[in-house]
């Protein structure tokens, strides 16, 4: 077997993962966002953790969702994320559209209410 068709282990697939999605810019700029929000609450530094903690579970749901299907279906998953990976391929530019508008309204609302 070559070099480039060797099997990764899950540890170098899992560390490539959390590399990669750390460098995506979209990624990065919505966990300091993030981090900003938790950190202009004045809360206690363990209530910040938790608040952090929070966030990294939510923001996971959708790395975390294949992972479980795959995990809890065995074999039968298959089928099922191939069907949910084609309907994000088809409709990711709706998806991003609705998530930046949602985003937008609420900076938006933010700046508002930073007026008043």
């Amino acid at each position: 077997m070559d070099e480039g068709s060797r099997r990764i282990r899950p540890a170098e697939g899992g560390g490539a993962g959390v590399l990669l999605s750390a460098l995506n810019p979209k990624n990065l700029l919505l966990t300091v966002a993030g981090a900003s929000a938790i950190a202009q609450t004045g809360i206690a530094g363990g209530e910040q953790a938790v608040a952090l903690a929070i966030f990294v579970l939510i923001a996971s749901i959708g790395v975390a969702t294949p992972i479980v299907i795959y995990f809890a279906l065995g074999d039968r998953a298959g089928p099922l994320l191939d069907r949910l990976k084609n309907w994000l391929a088809e409709n990711n530019a709706v998806i991003m559209a609705v998530l930046m508008v949602i985003i937008g309204v609420k900076l938006i609302g933010d700046a508002i209410s930073g007026f008043s």
